[in-house]
């Protein structure tokens, strides 16, 4: 079923990361020794649609301690979005404001088929994490707003400490700054779907903001590079529900534009 599209959408970001195996000559310290050689074949494959070659500050740090950790982003466009990053051992799809799920699918399908087809050994590429990651966020003026409220409101999230924790002491029930975070197994696909709250900053105003993170670790990564897509399409169902039954309401039209 195809993602409804919101004409307001509380997005911040969406990212796909993909993590793999790295080698440990040592204790304490993991290297991808093909890291290097991949990265330049890598940036071949994409510059098509990436050609913004953009290198990170992190680019600098030694090998030894930058386990995945992103050093460079091809972008589709200077100082714009959708974009790939990679480091050693890691590499990530972004995009923000002009997302949709059906451009978001493709980039990211493509993106882990020129990851193994630039591996100079595609054998030892060994994917051992799968993360499909939502932040939203919408505008909620805290302490001043009851971030509580809020959620039980426009959110149905129930989520509070008790009265007599405030009752008669000098303790203020509202909270100035906020978050929370809860995960539940999930069938299909096997992950770990995890969602966050949290009080911020949206466009240099307060906010409440919420993460939706579907999270696959081995031994439960798909058949690589092949059980990819059924994958993010099981990830992308899972995370759409929810983001659809969280806001359901007035939040819904707010965001839908009525």
């Amino acid at each position: 079923m195809p993602s409804e599209i919101l004409k307001n959408k509380p997005l911040v970001e969406t990212i796909l990361e993909v993590k793999w195996a790295m080698f440990s000559p040592a204790p304490k310290v993991q290297l991808d020794p093909h890291y290097k050689l991949l990265l330049g074949r890598l940036y071949e494959r994409l510059s098509d649609n990436y050609p913004e070659h953009e290198q990170l500050p992190s680019a600098m740090i030694p090998d030894e301690m930058s386990a995945h950790m992103v050093q460079h982003r091809f972008r589709h466009a200077a100082a714009d979005w959708p974009l790939v990053q990679i480091g050693p051992g890691i590499l990530t799809v972004n995009d923000t404001h002009k997302y949709t799920w059906d451009d978001f699918r493709a980039r990211s399908l493509t993106a882990v088929q020129k990851l193994y087809e630039a591996h100079p050994k595609p054998a030892d590429l060994k994917v051992d994490s799968l993360l499909l990651r939502y932040i939203d966020a919408v505008e909620l003026d805290y302490p001043a707003d009851d971030v509580y409220a809020f959620l039980r409101e426009k959110m149905n999230v129930s989520i509070a400490l008790p009265e007599t924790l405030f009752k008669e002491t000098p303790v203020q029930s509202r909270p100035s700054h906020f978050s929370w975070q809860s995960a539940y197994a999930c069938d299909d696909p096997r992950a770990m779907v995890t969602v966050r709250f949290a009080t911020g900053q949206k466009e240099e105003k307060p906010a409440l903001l919420w993460e939706t993170m579907v999270h696959t670790r081995e031994p439960d990564i798909p058949e690589r590079p092949d059980g990819f897509a059924s994958w993010i399409d099981a990830a992308h169902t899972v995370a759409d529900d929810w983001f659809f039954k969280l806001i359901e309401g007035e939040l819904k039209g707010r965001f839908s534009g009525d």
